[in-house]
């Protein structure tokens, strides 16, 4: 650590709670931030062991917020266990290769897609159209969706929520709200697996990791808070903050490049 402990465990639960509230304010993309946040302000060294211990708070976040969509009915579970199931096995291959990277040019690829995630927030959701779920050989479909998004969301230690709702929806048909609901199980499963590989290599700052899931629970309050309140200007929000993801996506660029010179 670059921080004194005190001011380290300050800046985690700051840290936590920022992506907490972005993600109850605005609905995603919060949880791209975690890495970057962990590296540059919290002061983790290591690219692999911020990854890590990121992937622990998405995973903790995901499946802390996958409560209230149950009780609503907007989960799908035949669905979100096949996928899950089909998606773990790609994490933990995904996770094996990206730990296998050199650190910097892991964040270099990161940093890429973080200016994915920002068009897609500007692109916005799209609801898809009425609910067909399920298509005929769904299982089939979620399977190979599955193992594909885990891959993905392993080798970068994300939760790949922007990647698992559109393949919910590709794969089985079901309308956007449920595949939204759906999705966090398997985010919540997809960085479970990837922070237990890393873990298995001694790369997840455990005490770091307790304090941002602490403040992410803060901030996901206040965020479900201001959320009703600022609905109307939900589109304003999604702009600022993916203008914010490609800000911090080209510091990234620009450190990663200094780092592989270096």
């Amino acid at each position: 650590m670059i921080l004194s402990p005190g001011a380290g465990e300050l800046l985690a639960v700051v840290c936590g709670s920022a992506v907490g509230f972005s993600l109850a304010l605005i609905g995603g993309g919060g949880s791209i931030l975690a890495t970057p946040l962990l590296l540059y302000v919290v002061g983790v060294r290591d690219p692999h062991m911020a990854i890590g211990t990121s992937a622990l708070a998405v995973s903790a976040n995901a499946f802390a917020n996958l409560w209230p969509h149950a009780r609503s009915g907007h989960v799908r579970w035949r669905a979100a266990f096949v996928f899950a199931a089909a998606g773990v096995v790609g994490a933990w291959v995904g996770s094996s290769v990206g730990k296998a990277i050199d650190g910097h040019r892991l964040l270099a690829l990161f940093a890429l897609l973080m200016l994915l995630v920002a068009f897609l927030m500007l692109r916005g959701r799209r609801g898809g159209g009425p609910d067909r779920y399920p298509l005929p050989h769904a299982v089939p479909r979620l399977g190979a969706v599955g193992l594909a998004a885990g891959g993905l969301s392993g080798f970068f230690g994300i939760g790949g929520g922007f990647l698992i709702v559109p393949g919910l929806m590709f794969a089985s048909g079901m309308e956007i709200i449920n595949a939204i609901g759906t999705s966090l199980f398997s985010v919540g499963a997809f960085a479970l697996t990837t922070a237990g590989n890393y873990a298995a290599s001694g790369l997840v700052e455990w005490r770091i990791a307790a304090e941002f899931i602490g403040g992410g629970v803060i901030g996901g309050w206040l965020g479900a808070l201001g959320a009703h309140r600022l609905s109307r200007t939900r589109g304003a929000l999604n702009v600022v903050f993916a203008g914010v993801i490609v800000l911090v996506a080209i510091y990234m660029l620009y450190r990663s490049a200094q780092a592989l010179r270096g």
